[in-house]
């Protein structure tokens, strides 16, 4: 997978960037709620192949295909909000990196939302810095959504601020749970593809 956001006319959007902001819209829905049946029954027709991200969409859709709606909504309650003393795992980019929630990258990541011209319609009152919440606004600068798809260099700009520091090892411990084959599955995939993201940047640099 490469970033050829650079090799079409402005505006447009190339086969490998609609495919990333696919792959970052996926991450986004997983991760903002539990999967509804129709959206495990999807799941179960991803295609993979020989390579590494491949491999992680077929074990996805392994996955998904053993994987009822109610025992998804349990897994995701279990690692995220847990009973009653938090989840697992906090998804925070804030926690991550300092520690504490609410803190400067959070306001780091309003600022830029701000300067792009992104307002979030709804977060579910969770803190912009939310992986979904990330993921998904990786996803609308991708394609576009926001307005005409911006530069790659300002697609790496906000990954290298938003991302990178603290998604490797959210996807990671994600992958490490013990509590759903289905949210490991999804972690798998994120650690993969946002190696390859970052790979690409830096060879596209």
């Amino acid at each position: 997978m490469r970033h050829s956001s650079g090799d079409h006319p402005q505006g447009e959007v190339g086969a490998e960037d609609v495919g990333r902001a696919r792959l970052y819209a996926l991450l986004a829905r997983l991760l903002a709620s539990p999967p509804a049946s129709d959206v495990l029954e999807t799941l179960t027709r991803l295609q993979g192949d020989g390579t590494e991200i491949g491999q992680a969409l077929a074990e996805l859709a392994r996955c998904a295909a053993d994987t009822g709606a109610d025992r998804a909504e349990d897994e995701y309650t279990v690692l995220f909000y847990g009973q009653g003393a938090g989840g697992e795992l906090l998804p925070y980019a804030s926690h991550y990196q300092t520690g504490l929630l609410y803190d400067q990258p959070l306001a780091a990541l309003r600022g830029d939302l701000a300067d792009l011209g992104i307002a979030p319609a709804s977060t579910g009152g969770e803190p912009e810095d939310h992986i979904a919440f990330v993921c998904d606004a990786m996803a609308g600068l991708i394609e576009g959504r926001f307005g005409a798809p911006p530069p790659l260099a300002a697609q790496q700009a906000f990954f290298d601020a938003h991302l990178a520091p603290w998604a490797a090892d959210f996807f990671t411990d994600l992958e490490s749970t013990q509590a759903s084959p289905l949210y490991a599955a999804v972690g798998r995939l994120g650690r993969v593809f946002v190696a390859i993201e970052a790979e690409a940047f830096k060879m596209a640099a």
